[in-house]
């Protein structure tokens, strides 16, 4: 397992009691919700990469591509 840090926030004093007495784990809450906003937002990032890439794909010419291909194995 990696290494931890503590990281804290605050929270309305009701909310924090209201959560214990329903017997809530906190730190298990908010560990989980910051491991999927961090999910969320790798994913969110790579979607747009992807978009980037597929418009720079979209401006290449396979038929000239293979027509070059073909060029270079005869000449050969």
């Amino acid at each position: 397992m990696g290494r931890y840090i503590t990281v804290s926030t605050k929270v309305r004093k009701e909310l924090k009691e209201e959560a214990e007495k329903l017997g809530i784990n906190i730190s298990a809450v908010l560990r989980k919700a910051l491991e999927d906003e961090v999910k969320r937002r790798k994913l969110e990032m790579l979607k747009s990469k992807l978009e980037e890439i597929s418009a720079i794909l979209d401006k290449i010419d396979i038929n000239r591509i293979v027509r070059s291909i073909r060029e270079d194995r005869e000449s050969r």
